[in-house]
């Protein structure tokens, strides 16, 4: 029996040290079952007297058989972290990362036979060193890349730098495709076949700018953005570079980076669509130009104006002309700005109104209800323009409390010669609405009743006049609308 030792309850409460080169090195590519083996292995190391420290325990408290229990610190032993001393019963130590990672791990070199002799082969301008054999063996047993996939990545790496590459190159080719989930030599070959076509199509890229150094790693990851992540053909690439052909070589890739975001942001993937877009594209400039000018507004790139306002605008289904009458009214009307002409649209799509017709029956509509506003201003005796006041309230009384006319031209006998005689038949008509009066004979009859409360005042504010009185009346009319 142990001298000292831990209680269980302080070995439950106590903490299991991982050390951190398993975390970086091993831990990512080992199988779940194998990682768990290993770490509640760590955590029995801390007592190896205790009774349940057993196969069978390991078996119960993992819900895995002994078979699985076994092949995971095989696995282990392979890796060098391990080693199996007994196998009736079942024993194992736990070595010392440390070692592993300084290379002390022993590798099976008639495992590795043919592989080495091919390698050799591939990389025909040198030896291969016992160091870098070992690392190529890592590379296969602790990333589990297979022996083919490191032998195309061998072949890959020669082609590119010759056969004279150093092996570090060569690692660290084969680590990042590891990191990238590429293992198989299916899926290492896929990945030297897109690196071979993107080399290609960069190549020819470059040629037909006329550039005449080597194309740049910052210029390659444009490249692939362009043909991979955003899935443009070779064709819309090279559209777009004969387009920016005679730039600045320093800057041609951003602008070509900039066009082709345009185009991905439009969703124009085609070389037709893109043809057919920028064909459309003078007559689209033309009505950002038209409308700017009718608002006086100035642009000296037109571009923003065509993505962040036209184009919006024309496939909400505005026409041209329609956006050119509406802007010639919004700065008639004061609205001198492009979002200002935005929530205009905004609110007429709403509504539906979206041609000329439509918008020109709108507004015989509102100067429909004006004329009768005008009406009810001149009979209590106020000979001035129609603001959104007087609408919102008659608004009020015709659609939300149904005033008949009838009644409201009586309403406006009695507010004739009062010092404020709109608040006053506003106030009438509010007495009305709130005693359910909806005839005339009705309003007649109530009128003593409801007479003091129409003496009250309130506050108005006249509005101001405008010289287009039409015009301000349309336009003023669409305030009440919400997107």
């Amino acid at each position: 029996m142990a001298f000292c030792k831990f209680s269980i309850d302080m070995m439950a409460n106590n903490t299991t040290a991982v050390d951190n080169i398993f975390i970086n090195n091993y831990l990512p590519y080992a199988d779940s079952t194998a990682v768990k083996v290993y770490l509640y292995g760590l955590y029995k190391c801390q007592d190896s007297n205790a009774p349940d420290n057993t196969l069978q325990h390991f078996s119960k408290e993992l819900h895995l058989s002994e078979e699985e229990v076994e092949k995971a610190f095989t696995y282990w032993q392979e890796q060098g972290l391990v080693q199996v001393l007994n196998v009736i019963p079942f024993e194992v130590r736990f070595l010392p990362l440390s070692d592993v990672i300084n290379n002390t791990k022993k590798y099976n070199k008639a495992k590795y036979a043919n592989f080495n002799v091919q390698a050799q082969e591939i990389l025909g301008g040198r030896m291969i060193t016992p160091n870098e054999y070992r690392e190529y063996y890592d590379i296969i047993e602790r990333l589990h890349m297979e022996k083919e996939g490191l032998l195309l990545t061998l072949d890959y790496c020669v082609k590119a730098k010759g056969d004279n590459v150093g092996y570090n190159y060569i690692t660290t080719v084969a680590k990042s495709w590891v990191s990238q989930g590429l293992t198989t030599g299916q899926q290492i070959k896929d990945k030297i076949l897109e690196i071979d076509t993107l080399n290609s199509g960069m190549g020819e890229l470059v040629k037909s700018l006329g550039i005449k150094r080597p194309f740049t790693l910052d210029e390659y990851e444009l490249y692939k953005k362009w043909v991979v992540l955003q899935g443009f053909e070779e064709e819309v690439v090279k559209f777009v570079a004969k387009k920016m052909k005679g730039k600045s070589n320093a800057f041609v890739f951003e602008a070509m980076d900039k066009q082709l975001d345009r185009y991905f942001a439009q969703k124009l993937f085609s070389l037709d669509e893109i043809k057919t877009f920028e064909e459309e594209k003078t007559a689209t400039n033309q009505i950002a130009r038209t409308i700017t000018k009718n608002m006086g507004l100035y642009y000296e790139n037109i571009e923003p104006v065509v993505d962040g306002y036209v184009f919006p605008w024309l496939n909400m289904g505005f026409g041209e002309n329609m956006l050119n009458e509406i802007s010639s009214y919004c700065f008639k009307s004061n609205v001198r700005t492009l979002d200002g002409m935005d929530k205009v649209l905004q609110k007429f799509h709403k509504l539906g109104i979206l041609t000329e017709n439509a918008l020109h029956e709108y507004f015989a509509d509102v100067l429909s209800v004006d004329k009768k506003i005008k009406q009810i201003l001149e009979n209590i005796g106020l000979s001035r323009n129609v603001n959104q006041y007087d609408r919102d309230k008659y608004k009020i009384w015709k659609e939300v409390w149904g005033v008949p006319d009838d009644v409201i031209e009586y309403a406006c006998t009695l507010a004739v010669g009062k010092e404020q005689p709109l608040q006053y038949l506003a106030s009438i008509l509010s007495s009305f609405h709130d005693k359910n009066i909806r005839t005339l004979e009705d309003a007649k009859n109530s009128f003593e009743i409801v007479s003091v409360k129409a003496e009250k005042k309130s506050n108005f504010s006249t509005g101001r006049n405008y010289t287009k009185q039409e015009m301000n009346a349309l336009f003023q009319s669409i305030d009440e609308i919400e997107v």
